[in-house]
């Protein structure tokens, strides 16, 4: 299965702060990234789905 890079642009909540984020993450589609930018942030900031927002997702330029 051959991975894309994507682009994922978005904010999450730390404390009562929301803070911009923009990851590139390496998967098959469009719908695997998201999934991925959720897993990344929840396992890294410990932070739940609804605390997540994803504004955009486009495919990653410079490769």
């Amino acid at each position: 299965m051959e991975k894309n890079s994507f682009e994922v642009k978005g904010t999450f909540k730390i404390g009562d702060d929301w803070k911009s984020y923009t990851k590139v993450i390496e998967a098959p589609n469009e719908a695997q990234a998201r999934e991925q930018t959720f897993a990344v942030f929840g396992s890294k900031h410990r932070l739940k789905r609804r605390y997540i927002t994803i504004e955009s997702v486009s495919t990653a330029s410079g490769e």
